[in-house]
């Protein structure tokens, strides 16, 4: 049986520990992040890490981001921009996307949208 892979959008605390467990438990991860320093440092720790601006509709594309069978958006202090790559994400079928919120009202956003933003913490995952 095929290894699921994961994408994780924003590797800052979250994102990295997502990250480095997803990779211990034996999945491939692409790490992606506009920072080159955070990119650099998960290139130690994840099977792929590039940097991108992932609210770039031909970024995603050429990322092949519709192959991944999980796609988390992790994204923390900027809502519009996990907002709005969530929301091409959808748009791309993408097939599973989980979602960091900040706070309820963003959380409510990702409903809106078709997500299940808690999903982590409610033990659905993976």
């Amino acid at each position: 049986m095929k290894n699921k892979q994961f994408a994780v959008i924003g590797i800052g605390r979250f994102g990295e520990s997502l990250t480095r467990e997803l990779t211990r438990m034996g999945y491939e991860v692409l790490a992606i992040d506009v920072d080159a320093e955070r990119v650099n440092d998960a290139i130690e720790y994840a099977t792929h890490a590039v940097q991108a601006d992932t609210m770039d509709e031909a970024t995603l594309k050429a990322l092949g981001i519709r192959n991944f069978d999980v796609v988390v958006v992790s994204i923390g202090s900027n809502v519009q921009a996990n907002i709005l790559t969530t929301i091409m994400l959808k748009e791309m079928g993408v097939k599973k996307i989980i979602a960091k919120a900040q706070n309820a009202l963003h959380g409510k956003v990702l409903e809106k949208i078709g997500l299940i933003w808690s999903s982590i913490l409610n033990g659905i995952w993976p």
